[in-house]
């Protein structure tokens, strides 16, 4: 019996965490160029989606990510499959999807976070960029 009990104290856990979004800042000069994302940069920033087929908060954030480019002016949102795109997975160390990077209009990534983020979190972010 601890061993299910153990088991569901982890299961409780994993879900609690990824349904939490983690931010992390700078990505140590990495920067992305519209070869790259398949699309031309925003004006002023650039709000790129690395996503799956069968990722549920994917959809969530592709609306969310959507609605803040609409309302923010120079700023274009970019969703990239990440099985299609595995080599550019690698080289920005993308550990599971939905991943957002905020990029500058220079490409460099400004803000990076995982999970489905907020609206106003996402404006918050956009800060950095413009």
């Amino acid at each position: 019996m601890p061993v299910l009990a153990a088991a569901s104290a982890f299961g409780v856990l994993q879900r609690r965490r990824s349904r939490r979004v983690r931010v992390r800042g700078r990505d140590d000069g990495k920067r992305l160029r519209a070869a790259e994302l398949g699309a031309d940069l925003g004006e002023r920033a650039t709000l790129v989606q690395f996503s799956s087929a069968f990722c549920a908060p994917c959809r969530a954030t592709r609306r969310v990510l959507g609605e803040v480019a609409g309302l923010v002016p120079g700023v274009t949102h970019v969703e990239i499959d990440a099985e299609a795109h595995l080599d550019l997975v690698r080289r920005l160390d993308i550990l599971k999807t939905p991943t957002v990077l905020v990029l500058d209009a220079d490409g460099s990534v400004v803000r990076r976070a995982t999970g489905q983020p907020r609206k106003v979190d996402v404006i918050a972010a956009l800060g950095e960029a413009v």
